[in-house]
């Protein structure tokens, strides 16, 4: 499923990963965050490991994935680390995980390492989730945000993804369209961070998003706009 010409709103819930990564999340708040994937048929929801059962449970007998992050916010753990996080959240139900770049790397040029670092995960899931690499776009100059592309590529990931949400900015449509034209057809882009309306929803999608991250899912359905704190 690739970036559509044109998209309606009937479309939009598959490409979905309904998201609560806030320090302070709670049981029920997930259970929420659970029950409106579902009302809705959104792909997935995304949230950090410790959460990957509980919505297991929630979610069972659903069609709703299941997305963790990995060295997250920051990608600044050890790669080792984050390999036996994402292999723990695929353990216990996570079919994606969505990794933090190693960011500061990145920008010193290690691209061996980079590379490494995405890989380690890759080989970690590989046969039980896919892994979308995060690049954090908002510390990344184009060129960068292009190599880091090709990178997460060459490492074996499944996507490549803007945001965090935490970091500076969020997903733009200039930086969908250069992500997805710098990966090949294979590759898959999730646009994430400020999609928080059905209009911006709908440009990330027309520029080549797969996926969008975001916790106004039902904002987007219902046509309205969330507030701007959060993913």
């Amino acid at each position: 499923m690739h970036g559509a010409g044109t998209i309606d709103l009937a479309q939009v819930p598959r490409y979905i990963d309904h998201t609560l990564l806030k320090a302070d999340a709670t049981s029920a708040m997930i259970d929420k965050v659970c029950r409106e994937a579902v009302q809705y048929g959104f792909y997935s929801v995304c949230v950090n490991g410790f959460w990957v059962p509980f919505c297991r449970e929630q979610l069972a007998g659903s069609n709703v994935n299941i997305a963790a992050v990995v060295g997250f916010p920051l990608g600044a753990g050890a790669a080792a680390a984050k390999a036996f996080e994402a292999a723990n959240a695929a353990e216990r139900g996570a079919t994606d995980i969505d990794m933090v770049l190693a960011v500061g790397l990145m920008l010193e040029g290690n691209h061996a390492a980079v590379q490494a670092d995405i890989r380690e995960v890759v080989q970690a899931v590989e046969g039980k989730a896919i892994v979308k690499v995060i690049l954090e776009t908002g510390f990344l100059n184009d060129e960068q945000k292009k190599i880091a592309c090709e990178l997460s590529e060459q490492a074996g990931a499944h996507f490549v993804k803007t945001s965090t949400g935490f970091g500076p900015g969020g997903a733009t449509v200039e930086d969908v369209r250069l992500m997805r034209a710098a990966v090949s057809d294979h590759v898959q882009v999730k646009a994430s961070g400020g999609v928080r309306d059905w209009e911006t929803a709908k440009r990330m999608i027309e520029a080549g998003a797969t996926r969008l991250g975001t916790s106004s899912g039902v904002a987007i359905m219902s046509g309205g706009v969330s507030a701007p704190a959060g993913y």
